[in-house]
C-alpha cells in the first residue's frame, strides 16, 4: 500500500494570488459525523481524478469546527476507508488544529476590519427548536458592537455570480436574498461560511467539487471570497444520486448509503468505485469498466452530466460481479471465511473447491450463505419443491451412488447419466431433484460438482432423508 503524506501546513497569510498558481489542488472536506455517504465517495473520487489527471495535488481535510456533532473515531475511519478505495491524499489537515492557530479569527477580524463583517451580540437561535428566521439583516450590522459573534455584513442591491463548471452555466443571485451569516461564533470557533473559505485560500484550492446541497450558501461564500480580496477556486455542484425505489435524493434514514455498509455486504472497494464513477460523468465511448488508474486517465471534467443519476442497485451487482470473477481464488476464499466461520474452518482444500464453484455465480459474498450454506448446514427441505416422479428419481440416485467404487466427478456424471437415459427421465428434472433433496433450494453451484465436495457418506444420507 502507498504510504501517505501528512502534511500539518497553517499558514496565516490570505493574500495569494491565485491566477499565478498553474497546478491543480483539489480537496475532499468532510466532517467526522459518522460513516461515509456514498455521495462523498463520489465527491472525493471526483476530486481525486481532477487533480491527479492535471498531475495536481488531492487534499484530505478533515472539517471538525462543529463540535457537537462529531462522532469519536469517525476520522480515522474516514480515513481508513478512503486507503481501501485508494484514494491516497498528498496533504491532510485538521480544522480544529488550525482554529488554535488563529487563522480564522484573524480572517473574520479582518473582514470587521474593512466593513465587511460586523460583531453580534444577539443570544444564538436553535433553528430546529426555535424555526429558521426569515430576517435577512441583523439588528447589530449597524451598532459598531467591539465583540461577540461576528457576521457577515452583506451589501444590498447587487449581484453576485460564478460559473458552475459541471453544470457548464453561470449562477446569479441578488444579495438582497442573501441573509447576513455568522462567520466566527462567540467561542472562536469558525462556521462552515468562513472556515472552508479561509481554508481554500490558504490552501490554494483551485477547484472545489461539492454536492448540490451547498448550492445556497454559494454566494456566502463568493462575498467571504471577495472580502477577502481573493480569486475565486473554480466551483462545480455535483447532481443528486436518486434513489431507484422512490424516484428521490438518496436519504440516510430511507435508503442504503453508507460506504461501510456495502463493503460489510460483500462489495468490493474496486467495483463500488467503478460503480460510482459513473453516477453523474460518462465517459467519451461506451467503456463501463474502470480501475482507478484507467479512471484517471480519462477522466474529463467536460464529462460530467448535468442529469441527477440513479443509484440502481443491480447496476452494481453486476459491476461486483465483474470483479468478483477477476478474482485469485486465494483472495475469493479469504472473501468467503469474512461471511461463513464454519467455512472458515474447513480444510484448505475444500475451501478452494467451494470457492471455485461459487466465484461466477454470486453478485456479493454476502449471498455465499444462501448459495451454498448448505456445505456446512443440513438443510430443511420443502418437499412441495419436488416435481413429478422425484421418488423414482431420488431412488435411482441412491441406488447408482451406493454402488460407486470410485468417488470421482466423472465417475459421478457417467453413472447417472447412464441411468437417466436407461428410464428415460428428463435430464433438468432429475437433477432438479437432487438439487432439492441436497441444498434445500432449486438455485446452487453444479449439483454434481456439490455432492463430490460433500463427500458419499453425507450425500447418501441427505438422500435418504426425503425418500
Amino acid at each position: 500500500m502507498k504510504c501517505y503524506n501528512s502534511i500539518a501546513r497553517m499558514k496565516m497569510s490570505t493574500t495569494k494570488d491565485k491566477s499565478t498558481n498553474s497546478i491543480i489542488r483539489t480537496r475532499f472536506a468532510p466532517s467526522p459525523t459518522g460513516f461515509l455517504h456514498i455521495g462523498g465517495l463520489r465527491t472525493a473520487l471526483y476530486s481525486y481524478a481532477l487533480a491527479k489527471h492535471n498531475v495536481g495535488d488531492f487534499i484530505l481535510r478533515i472539517e471538525d469546527t462543529d463540535q457537537k456533532r462529531q462522532v469519536e473515531g469517525a476520522t480515522e475511519a474516514l480515513k481508513i476507508v478512503l486507503e481501501k478505495f485508494g484514494l491516497s491524499w498528498d496533504e491532510y489537515f485538521v480544522q480544529s488544529e488550525r482554529q488554535a492557530s488563529g487563522i480564522y479569527k484573524s480572517a473574520a477580524e479582518k473582514l470587521v476590519e474593512s466593513g465587511h463583517a460586523f460583531y453580534c451580540n444577539c443570544d444564538p437561535k436553535n433553528a430546529k427548536e426555535q424555526g429558521y428566521s426569515n430576517q435577512l439583516r441583523d439588528p447589530c450590522r449597524d451598532k459598531n458592537n467591539s465583540k461577540g459573534a461576528i457576521k457577515l455584513k452583506v451589501v444590498d442591491g447587487e449581484s453576485i455570480s460564478f460559473f458552475d463548471f459541471v453544470h457548464a452555466k453561470e449562477i446569479e443571485w441578488e444579495t438582497d436574498t442573501v441573509y447576513d451569516a455568522t462567520l466566527l461564533k462567540s467561542d472562536g470557533f469558525p462556521t462552515y461560511h468562513l472556515a472552508v473559505v479561509v481554508d481554500d485560500l490558504d490552501m490554494d484550492i483551485t477547484h472545489v467539487l461539492r454536492g448540490h446541497d451547498w448550492l445556497p450558501s454559494t454566494p456566502i461564500h463568493l462575498l467571504v471570497y471577495k472580502f477577502l480580496g481573493e480569486n475565486v477556486p473554480k466551483i462545480g455542484h455535483l447532481t443528486d444520486i436518486l434513489s431507484s425505489e422512490t424516484g428521490k435524493k438518496l436519504s440516510k434514514r430511507r435508503d442504503s448509503v453508507f460506504v461501510e455498509d456495502f463493503i460489510k455486504l460483500g462489495y468490493l472497494p474496486e467495483a463500488l468505485l467503478n460503480f460510482v464513477m459513473l453516477l453523474g460523468w460518462a465517459p467519451k465511448d461506451n467503456q463501463e469498466l474502470y480501475s482507478l488508474e484507467e479512471f484517471v486517465k480519462v477522466f474529463d471534467k467536460d464529462g460530467f452530466q448535468d442529469a441527477n443519476p440513479v443509484f440502481n442497485a443491480d447496476k452494481l451487482d453486476w459491476f461486483n460481479c465483474q470483479y468478483i470473477k477477476e478474482l485469485s481464488i486465494e483472495e475469493v476464499v479469504k472473501q468467503i471465511k469474512f461471511q461463513n466461520i464454519d467455512f472458515e474452518k474447513a480444510e484448505k482444500d475444500v475451501q478452494v473447491e467451494i470457492a471455485k464453484l461459487v466465484q461466477e455465480r454470486i453478485h456479493t459474498f454476502s449471498e455465499f450463505n444462501a448459495l451454498a450454506g448448505f456445505f456446512f448446514n443440513e438443510p430443511k427441505v420443502d418437499t412441495s419443491l419436488f416435481g413429478e416422479n422425484y421418488k423414482k428419481h431420488l431412488s435411482v440416485a441412491k441406488e447408482v451412488i451406493e454402488k460407486l467404487d470410485k468417488w470421482d466427478l466423472d465417475e459421478l456424471n457417467t453413472a447417472l447419466m447412464e441411468r437417466i437415459k436407461k428410464h428415460e427421465f428428463k435430464v433438468g428434472d432429475f437433477f432438479m431433484t437432487l438439487r432439492i433433496a441436497i441444498t434445500g433450494s432449486k438455485s446452487t453451484p453444479p449439483i454434481n460438482e456439490s455432492m463430490i465436495i460433500l463427500e458419499k457418506e453425507k450425500t447418501l444420507e441427505r438422500l435418504k432423508k426425503v425418500s
